[in-house]
């Protein structure tokens, strides 16, 4: 894995970028979606805290608060999963998006979990400690 220079340079931050601008996207797309406020405005802010979760992780430059905001970010994909099974099933949200939504949240919580062992193996311990 080469050096990140800045959170923009982690695969996990760009994916989760674009995951957040395509819930976005779905949510204002849809009425009957937007109609119901309470989950919109959940999975709008749970979509965005996987990428601002990384982005502040990063910024505090040890591996330690690193991986501990990865973590936390990586609980956010899953939460994120949780809300859209339940859009899904509250039927504002078709099953070839969700899907696809969720297998997005999928392969970023798998990007974070390498990123994560890839930090705990590393010998540097942060850009803060230079």
């Amino acid at each position: 894995m080469a050096t990140i220079t800045k959170f923009e340079d982690i695969s996990a931050w760009e994916k989760s970028r674009e995951l957040s601008k395509e819930i976005y996207s779905v949510v204002n797309k849809n009425k009957e979606f937007n109609s119901n406020k309470a989950l919109t405005w959940h999975i709008m802010k749970t979509a965005g805290s996987i990428m601002d979760n990384i982005a502040e992780g990063y910024e505090r430059g040890g591996n330690k608060e690193f991986i501990q905001f990865l973590a936390i970010a990586k609980g956010s994909t899953a939460e994120l999963r949780s809300q859209l099974y339940r859009a899904f099933d509250m039927e504002l949200i078709f099953d070839t998006k969700q899907s696809e939504l969720n297998n997005i949240a999928i392969e970023i919580s798998k990007i974070i979990n390498g990123l994560i062992k890839y930090l705990k193996s590393s010998d540097k311990k942060g850009y803060k400690f230079k």
